[in-house]
């Protein structure tokens, strides 16, 4: 068995099913292997960072690694933005980067690149194979730090994937923590049961229903606040789930909302941080009175952990209905669209279990405070910042859930990042329907320039701001998607409807 073989042959028998590639010289043997070895469904991405960017939202809504294959250095330079937001969001990823021939390297070809220093800025595991028969304990060590909430790289060099393999006697991964820390459980109920206002501050899967309704019951008995991290991996909201503060975006909207409590007690997430160092105003938000523990961020143990505090707390089974959102729906506006009208139409009318993937920016500010109780969904937010993660993160979570219908919420300017992905959304069949808020603008440099004092910017500011002169439509159309695009709030919902009755992709361009 060639080696190529044995990483897929490995991958496939640790529960890896889904390969998101963009290959090259350098890895067809691993192309050829995908065919030669059942089990691996292989996805094209016309660019790196679709491949990545998908795998990421596979990740989230699976909580199991797919594998990315990338061409060399520069196929993961172009996936590594994407990678950046995976590595911010715990996600499990398998990356595999072929790379030049051992005896071809020291002779510098044109394409040679340290891709180890480069996979380091976004890898929590990372390892180049030895030979062909390392290739099955490296895939499994691989997949042991990534089912930890990681991206795991792997770096195969060509002869490796080509040459013979032999069998290993005793291959083994890597352990995993499986219990809960007691002390650190009494320890937040004191802090929570302790003098002035607690709040339960949540990210990663705490955020998933399980751990909500452990969340809801603790702040049953104890009065806490539930907040989340600003911008989670993936959280279940609406109807029957607790309604959840996201910590605001803004610094300045931030440090009123965290000044209202003495403690924190904090599971998945991170102490909370602005977004930017601003001139004036302090990085960290919390201030050095107000107390806080952080009690798990152990990805597999988050929802068990706030099960394990509800009970030291006896919490009761039974939620309060006063904690939980009713079901209520924004009615439908009308007239021209505005960011908060296209919110409105969107979180009117979509379905029960859908998957919203926001990266729409500032059009979708009202969004998440609208849906609290809106039938039960999954949100996927830009956990990472770097903009371009909608668009495939959307392609993995269609994969990962193929019953359940997808919705891509978009900005303009974020979509241009990751156009591509409209293609492999069309040859997939993927039932994804995309909502460009098209404002022809980056709105949010234009916030950013006017709070770094800019009111009047001029010319050469009001070009890096401007993005008249795309037709999304066509652009959709030349990539295999339907498309339309809409100027009122009646035909966005006419539009919303269609496309999701409709198999396969739709993309709506909503015109500001």
């Amino acid at each position: 068995m060639k080696g190529a073989e044995l990483l897929i042959k490995t991958a496939v028998a640790q529960g890896v099913t889904l390969c998101f590639a963009n290959p090259g010289t350098t890895e067809m043997p691993l192309v050829e292997a995908l065919d030669s070895v059942a089990g691996m469904h292989a996805v094209l991405g016309l660019f790196e960072g679709v491949c990545t960017g998908a795998a990421d939202g596979y990740g989230r809504m699976t909580d199991k690694p797919a594998m990315t294959l990338l061409h060399l250095g520069p196929g993961l330079a172009g996936g590594i933005a994407n990678l950046h937001n995976a590595k911010r969001a715990h996600t499990p990823i398998l990356n595999v980067i072929g790379d030049h021939a051992t005896w071809h390297r020291p002779n510098d070809p044109p394409l040679a690149m340290d891709i180890m220093s480069l996979a380091g800025t976004v890898s929590s595991w990372c390892r180049v194979s030895s030979s062909a028969s390392s290739l099955e304990q490296d895939t499994i060590s691989a997949l042991s730090a990534a089912r930890q909430g990681a991206v795991a790289t792997l770096i195969v060099p060509q002869d490796h994937q080509w040459d013979l393999a032999e069998a290993q006697a005793d291959v083994v991964g890597g352990s995993s923590r499986t219990t809960i820390d007691d002390r650190a459980l009494g320890q937040a109920a004191r802090l929570l049961k302790a003098t002035g206002q607690s709040a339960l501050l949540l990210g990663g899967r705490a955020l998933s229903a399980e751990g909500l309704r452990a969340a809801a019951r603790i702040r049953a008995v104890t009065g806490c606040d539930l907040l989340s991290e600003n911008f989670p991996a993936r959280i279940e909201r609406g109807a029957g789930l607790p309604d959840v503060q996201r910590i605001p975006y803004l610094p300045e909207m931030a440090l009123p909302v965290l000044a209202r409590y003495a403690n924190f007690v904090i599971v998945g997430a991170r102490e909370p941080i602005a977004f930017f160092g601003y001139q004036g105003m302090s990085g960290r938000l919390l201030s050095e009175t107000q107390q806080s523990l952080k009690l798990c961020d152990e990805p597999g143990l988050l929802s068990a952990t706030l099960t394990a505090l509800a009970d030291i707390l006896k919490a009761p089974a039974n939620i309060p209905e006063e904690i939980l959102a009713p079901a209520q729906r924004p009615p439908l506006p009308s007239g021209a669209l505005t960011g908060a009208s296209i919110c409105a139409v969107l979180a009117a009318l979509q379905p029960e279990h859908a998957i919203v993937v926001e990266e729409a920016i500032t059009s979708g500010l009202m969004y998440y405070p609208i849906t609290a109780g809106v039938p039960p969904f999954s949100l996927l937010t830009l956990t990472g910042g770097s903009l371009g993660q909608g668009m495939p993160c959307a392609i993995g979570a269609a994969l990962a859930c193929p019953k359940r219908p997808v919705i891509d919420f978009q900005a303009d300017g974020s979509s241009l990042y990751t156009p591509q992905s409209l293609w492999t959304q069309a040859r997939e069949r993927l039932n994804i329907t995309t909502i460009i808020c098209s404002n022809r603008s980056y709105d949010i440099l234009k916030l950013e320039l006017a709070r770094a004092g800019t009111v009047d910017p001029g010319p050469n500011a009001r070009k890096l701001t401007d993005l008249t002169g795309i037709d999304w439509v066509k652009a959709a159309e030349a990539l295999g998607v339907k498309a339309c695009a809409v100027s009122s709030c009646e035909e966005l919902a006419r539009g919303l409807k269609t496309a999701l009755a409709e198999e396969g992709p739709h993309l709506i361009e909503a015109i500001l």
